[in-house]
C-alpha cells in the first residue's frame, strides 16, 4: 500500500558545484544552489532526515487549533512539508492551523511553492521571500529555526531569537538546529575532520569538501553550544534541551513560558 501522507520531494539535482578547482565564490542561495538543495544537505549534514522526522514528532505534540506554525529560513520547504504531513495524519488533527515559510531567497521560495503545490492540505500555508528582521511571528505555537541563523550576522541574532519568543502563545515551542563549534582546538578539530568522513563516506571529493569549506568562510559563522542556550534563555526562554546531536549539528526544543500572556499575541483578524 502507497503512504498518502506528505514526503519531502527527491532531489532535483546531485550537488556537484564544487568540482571546479577554481576558487569558489562566497557561498550563496542562488538558483545553482536551490536546484541540488535536497541533496546537498542530506549529504552534507549529519543527523538532517532524523531531524526532519523530529520536527513531525514535536509538531504533533505542541502545534495547537487556531495558531500558526513558522518555519524561517524554510528553503525548499522540507521542514514545513514534514509538519504539515504529521499534523494531517493525526487521530484528531488540529484545526484551523496556518503554516507560514520564510526564505529571503527568490529562487528557494520559487521551487518551495512548486513542491508545496504538488501535495494536498487542508491547513493554509503561505510561503514569504523576506528576511528575518522583517518578520514578527504571531499568534504562534511552534515556530522552526532550522540551519538559518548560523547565516545572520551574530550581533543580529538576539533580537531574532528575542521576536520569535515574543510571537509564541504561552507554552509555544521554537526547534532550533544550528551547527556549532567546540571551545576547545582539539575538540573542535576532531568534530571538523569527523564531518569530513561524513561527507567522503557521502561521496564527496577532497576538492569538493575544500571548495564548500571556502565558500562557507566568512558566510556561515558557528557559535557554541554554551552561547546557543544562554541566549535562549535570555530571552525569556523557560526549557531549553537538547533532543538531538549528530557530530556538530545540533537541535534544540525551546519552550515560551505558560505563565506568560501578553495582549500583543492576540491574533488581528
Amino acid at each position: 500500500m502507497s503512504d498518502s501522507r506528505e514526503q519531502p520531494p527527491a532531489s532535483s539535482g546531485r550537488d556537484d558545484l564544487y568540482r571546479d578547482p577554481q576558487p569558489p565564490a562566497a557561498f550563496r542561495f542562488d538558483a545553482a544552489v536551490a536546484a541540488v538543495f535536497p541533496d546537498m544537505i542530506s549529504r552534507s549534514v549529519p543527523g538532517y532526515r532524523f531531524n526532519l522526522e523530529l520536527v513531525a514528532a514535536i509538531a504533533r505534540r505542541h502545534v495547537q487549533s487556531n495558531t500558526r506554525v513558522y518555519d524561517l529560513g524554510c528553503s525548499l520547504g522540507a521542514m514545513t512539508l514534514s509538519i504539515r504531513s504529521a499534523l494531517t495524519a493525526m487521530p484528531e488533527p488540529p484545526a484551523d492551523v496556518e503554516l507560514i515559510g520564510v526564505d529571503n531567497s527568490p529562487a528557494m521560495i520559487e521551487r518551495a511553492q512548486t513542491q508545496l503545490a504538488a501535495f494536498q492540505s487542508p491547513y493554509r500555508t503561505e510561503l514569504l521571500c523576506a528576511d528575518l528582521a522583517e518578520i514578527e511571528p504571531r499568534q504562534a505555537s511552534m515556530a522552526v529555526l532550522a540551519y538559518t541563523l548560523q547565516f545572520v550576522a551574530p550581533e543580529a541574532r538576539a533580537a531574532v531569537i528575542g521576536r520569535i519568543h515574543d510571537g509564541l502563545l504561552p507554552g509555544g515551542v521554537l526547534v532550533l538546529a544550528e551547527k556549532v563549534h567546540e571551545a576547545n582546538a582539539g575538540a573542535e578539530s576532531l568534530m571538523t575532520e569527523l564531518h569530513h568522513d561524513f561527507k567522503r563516506a557521502n561521496g564527496y571529493s577532497e576538492l569538493e569538501i575544500a571548495g564548500k569549506r571556502q565558500a562557507l568562510e566568512n558566510v556561515l559563522h558557528t557559535e557554541t553550544v554554551e552561547t546557543h542556550e544562554a541566549r535562549l534563555r535570555a530571552a525569556g526562554f523557560d526549557d531549553v534541551v537538547m533532543l538531538s546531536r549528530h557530530y556538530g549539528f545540533c537541535l534544540w526544543l525551546a519552550r515560551r513560558c505558560k505563565k506568560t500572556t501578553p495582549e500583543s499575541n492576540q491574533l488581528t483578524p
